[in-house]
């Protein structure tokens, strides 16, 4: 049974739209009553040199409730969020900025109709997202702009549909899904550019977030959730709905079919029929080297180390839970390199990935091991090798990470059953077929 109360039937818990009146002079100012209001008056009157006539009480309200109606944290926020409005140029990013073509053809994501609300829907299939690939084809910038349009058209289609429906629309209603998520999506560059691009949405648009629907959430969902949590506020939680494989119920209640791709339970199709609407909704994949800049680099997030010429450098790891992920990522200055993983048991050292050369001084490589076994499987060590045997004519200089990561706090599993609406998460993982690590 879902944990998660609905009132509706079929139809959306009334939005803040209808609970928060706009600015309303029709019987003269109104004095404050609430500490709320109070907050938004004094809140006006400190940013009157920034505020433009679109800037109505529910946009003002946003920033303060994105700071708990600490009028001090709004101020801060509101004129750090318009300065980089002018540095970005984003009052005409929709017009003036055409993002690189591996970008339009690899930067996963769609806008596919409305929600029952009004709000518009969008799906994210990120477990088709080449994080690595971009960041090694496009300036940081690009991403950032490529994030902002998004918001931008958002706010954009808000106008339109709110004339249209004649009420006011706002929020946004997400489909974000994981299916094909594995640990490669724990590369930490790529982790930390996402979680970079997610602040920025925060911190410029706020509250813009109506719901996030989870679906095919992967095993390793609790050690995504323990990454990104810092960055979800306590009323973001109220927004996120996990779903396993049996999502279509879920979708359904807060979209209409004909607004839901034909893929995900609805029944909207592109005009030849694709399920997928690949029209509408860019499905990412691995993006071809050809794409890749010559300057893309993420050695000043590493450490460094030189390798002699006909020797080994180890890095050791200890692992103290059953299941928990050991990630690594390296890169060579101009030449290639010997790479293997080793687990260190009783009888000596047995590889689990066999040593090979690997041309990391072209790219950074990157890959992860799932510590677990058949049998026993305790508190053990696993040694990362980077090998340069081969090699008796030079020495070489490593770039690397090295780091076991695992779900070891009660309090995840905690917050992430609240957010699932079928069951517990032991349950609903025990279900998934769609994601194999």
């Amino acid at each position: 049974m879902s944990k998660k109360k609905y009132s509706m039937n079929g139809q959306l818990e009334p939005t803040d739209a209808k609970r928060i009146p706009d600015n309303d002079q029709t019987n003269g100012p109104k004095q404050p009553q609430t500490k709320e209001e109070v907050a938004l008056v004094e809140f006006k009157r400190r940013v009157q040199d920034l505020v433009k006539p679109s800037h109505d009480d529910f946009y003002l309200r946003r920033w303060l409730k994105a700071r708990c109606f600490d009028v001090d944290k709004a101020e801060q926020m509101f004129r750090a969020s318009m300065a980089f409005r002018e540095k970005m140029k984003v009052d005409t990013i929709l017009e003036d900025y055409k993002q690189p073509e591996v970008l339009q053809k690899y930067l996963t994501g769609g806008f596919c109709g409305h929600a029952r609300d009004g709000s518009p829907v969008r799906v994210e299939p990120y477990g088709r997202l080449d994080i690595k690939g971009l960041m090694c084809s496009v300036r940081k910038s690009d991403l950032e702009k490529a994030k902002i349009q998004q918001c931008e058209w958002t706010v954009l289609d808000w106008q339109k549909e709110s004339q249209k429906r004649g009420q006011r629309v706002d929020g946004l209603t997400v489909v974000f899904d994981m299916a094909g998520v594995g640990t490669s999506m724990l590369w930490r560059p790529g982790l930390k550019m996402y979680l970079h691009l997610v602040k920025i949405l925060e911190d410029n648009y706020p509250e813009m977030m109506r719901y996030l629907l989870i679906i095919n959430a992967p095993k390793i969902f609790p050690l995504l959730y323990k990454i990104c949590r810092p960055l979800i506020s306590e009323d973001m939680k109220k927004k996120i709905h996990v779903i396993g494989g049996d999502y279509t119920e879920y979708l359904l209640k807060f979209i209409d079919p004909s607004n839901l791709p034909a893929c995900y339970g609805g029944s909207l199709r592109d005009p030849d029929g694709d399920p997928t609407c690949k029209t509408m909704i860019c499905y990412g994949g691995e993006v071809p080297e050809k794409y890749f800049l010559q300057n893309a680099d993420f050695q000043e997030q590493m450490q460094s180390a030189t390798v002699p010429r006909g020797d080994k450098l180890s890095i050791d790891q200890q692992v103290d839970r059953v299941g928990s992920i050991l990630k690594w990522e390296f890169k060579t200055e101009d030449h290639d390199i010997g790479f293997g993983v080793f687990y260190k048991s009783p009888k000596g050292s047995v590889p689990v990935v066999e040593t090979s050369r690997v041309n990391s001084h072209v790219v950074a490589e990157d890959g992860s091991y799932i510590c677990d076994k058949t049998g026993t499987y305790t508190i053990e060590f696993n040694t990362l090798v980077f090998d340069n045997s081969f090699s008796w004519t030079r020495s070489k200089t490593i770039y690397y990470n090295a780091e076991v990561l695992c779900e070891d706090e009660a309090l995840i599993t905690t917050e992430i059953n609240s957010l699932i609406e079928q069951g517990d998460w032991e349950t609903l993982s025990r279900k998934f077929e769609t994601t194999h690590l």
